[in-house]
């Protein structure tokens, strides 16, 4: 058997193994029509599962914004931001996301996983420890992982768990740094931010909040941080441009010290290629729409409220509503239903999240029209209803 022939049964039997759990992956191709509807093998469907929140993905003003800058700055960046990459537009979105988020500087990647992937590394390693919530999204705990300090995993938001763990290990550690996601992405719930920051802070340990899905739609758009009273601001947020701001891209909002420390020891910084000027362009045109609109932001949350009203479930704080199933082939049973009816709502399986807790990831968008909402409320009430009888 060659190398080739090895490499393919090791595949096959990889593959043969995820068949049988349900587990397997195959992306289908899906044109995207606006901010709420795409065509699936010549089918429109409502799309009830993007991070798209604001719509703004498909607003006018953002795709003129990226076309204008794809003509002046070309598109692509040329290189990394510390040899030839660093357009203007670059340094206006540093500048605007550092004032948007009230830090005093700001530091843009090529992605929010890249981000991630950077920031824990930079600042802790052997010898210091890291402490993360058991549901923080998979790029946080690779960051943890690569940084090479030891990694203690919290359950999530049980505070008294984390006190716990820093009060055990926190002594013998040089540094140590807490983890978490601001609004969890498979559940919608959030982190107990003041609470985190006051432990946090007890034990010098410092904090860094994944904002990914905050931005845009909780606190005026400022994030999960704003989502209380006064404000939880954590020393480190990041977040990223590819949900609610409808372009791509990630960034690091903390302290001007903290954020040329990076500039030089950021790996997936300074070893990738500056983001292209269209994406930067079309983020920078969303923080406008944000500020001029306020509505807009608390509009997908209204919805995701008006759907668990209709459904009986708990009231939701993000635009974000888990509809748990259990099984994997369950949860598939009721996406392809579903997609028969009208609505794109992909079944989310393990590794994703926990054994037995498959689920539809349900998000509303600024760009739904409350029929729809109301539509899917009631397709799925009737869907499961006879999964249970059938059962």
């Amino acid at each position: 058997m060659t190398s080739f022939q090895s490499l393919d049964a090791f595949a096959a039997g990889k593959l043969e193994t995820l068949d049988r759990k349900a587990l397997r992956r195959q992306p289908r191709e899906t044109r995207h029509s606006d901010a709420v509807t795409v065509e699936r093998d010549g089918r429109s469907l409502i799309n009830a599962c993007s991070n798209d929140y604001l719509g703004l993905a498909h607003h006018p003003e953002v795709i003129e914004a990226a076309r204008e800058a794809t003509a002046r700055w070309g598109t692509g960046s040329g290189a990394s931001r510390l040899v030839t990459g660093g357009h203007p537009l670059l340094f206006e979105l540093e500048a605007r996301l550092a004032a948007f988020k009230g830090t005093q500087d700001c530091l843009v990647f090529g992605s929010g996983y890249l981000a991630n992937l950077a920031i824990t590394p930079a600042l802790v390693g052997a010898g210091d420890l890291v402490l993360i919530d058991q549901l923080a999204h998979a790029c946080l705990f690779a960051g943890a992982r690569l940084s090479g300090a030891r990694v203690e995993v919290f359950r999530h938001n049980d505070m008294a768990h984390l006190s716990d763990l820093l009060t055990t290990h926190r002594a013998s550690a040089r540094h140590a740094m807490v983890l978490t996601d601001g609004v969890f992405s498979m559940d919608g719930d959030l982190a107990p931010l003041p609470h985190m920051l006051a432990l946090a802070e007890q034990h010098d340990a410092w904090t860094l909040v994944d904002d990914a899905h905050g931005i845009g739609t909780l606190g005026g758009g400022r994030g999960s941080a704003h989502a209380f009273e006064p404000a939880a601001e954590a020393p480190l947020q990041m977040g990223t441009l590819s949900k609610a701001l409808g372009s791509y891209g990630g960034y690091l909002c903390a302290s001007h010290t903290v954020c040329e420390l990076l500039r030089s020891r950021a790996r997936p910084l300074v070893f990738t290629t500056a983001l292209p000027p269209a994406s930067v362009a079309a983020a920078l045109k969303a923080l406008d729409l944000i500020a001029a609109d306020p509505d807009l932001c608390a509009r997908p949350l209204r919805l995701a409220e008006r759907f668990c009203t209709a459904l009986g479930l708990a009231k939701p704080v993000s635009p974000i509503v888990p509809v748990v199933l259990g099984s994997s082939e369950r949860a598939l049973s009721v996406s392809k239903a579903l997609e028969a009816q009208g609505f794109l709502v992909t079944a989310i399986r393990p590794p994703t999240v926990p054994d037995g807790t498959a689920r539809l990831r349900i998000t509303f968008s600024a760009a739904h029209r409350e029929n729809d909402i109301d539509r899917l409320a009631a397709s799925l009430a009737s869907l499961t209803a006879s999964v249970e009888a059938a059962q």
